[in-house]
């Protein structure tokens, strides 16, 4: 298992060891001892499936005390991922990474608490998994406006298909008060 850093501090591209054989593949998807950057407990596993190419999830996180770092990877499919800094004290504040996970490379991304997380599909009948450190509440539930300006974003595609939330989500702004999210 490989684990590289990005250019955003936390956020980590892993590329796991698949073993081909006449039979098939087999590789390990998480190992704790083997990734010591990835310093939390998964509690929660969650799976998403999008029927067309195109389909836009996010910007999403969660407040505080409910904030969740997450491990993606594309089961089915292709997705460009994104991870988004939402931490107004960083130097990397409004920045993005984003990279291809496909069921045939077979990377994943790690997402610490703190950031945003947003996918959008490459392909029909995609299909991500992702482990989270904290569990899923509505109540801290938020999204941050899929196209905003601040943190302009390009997604490589000029109409997704979006959720009603998605759709009406705030810009960032409206959630920084002073120097934190809230």
């Amino acid at each position: 298992m490989n684990i590289y850093e990005t250019t955003l501090q936390g956020v980590h591209v892993i590329e796991p060891l698949v073993i081909k054989d006449s039979r098939g593949w087999f590789m390990e998807t998480y190992n704790k001892i083997k990734t010591p950057q990835i310093s939390c407990d998964f509690v929660q596993d969650n799976h998403s499936s999008s029927a067309y190419k195109g389909t836009l999830r996010g910007i999403h996180f969660q407040m505080p005390p409910m904030e969740q770092a997450k491990l993606v990877r594309c089961i089915k499919g292709a997705i460009m991922d994104f991870a988004v800094d939402l931490r107004p004290q960083s130097v990397t504040f409004k920045k993005w990474f984003n990279i291809e996970l496909s069921s045939k490379n077979k990377k994943q991304l790690f997402i610490p608490r703190g950031f945003g997380h947003a996918f959008i599909t490459l392909e029909d009948d995609t299909e991500v998994l992702y482990k989270t450190d904290n569990y899923y509440s509505q109540e801290h539930d938020r999204a941050v406006l899929w196209s905003d300006p601040d943190i302009g974003i390009d997604w490589g595609h000029p109409n997704p298909i979006l959720s009603e939330k998605d759709k009406n989500a705030p810009n960032l702004n409206s959630f920084i008060e002073g120097n934190v999210v809230v």
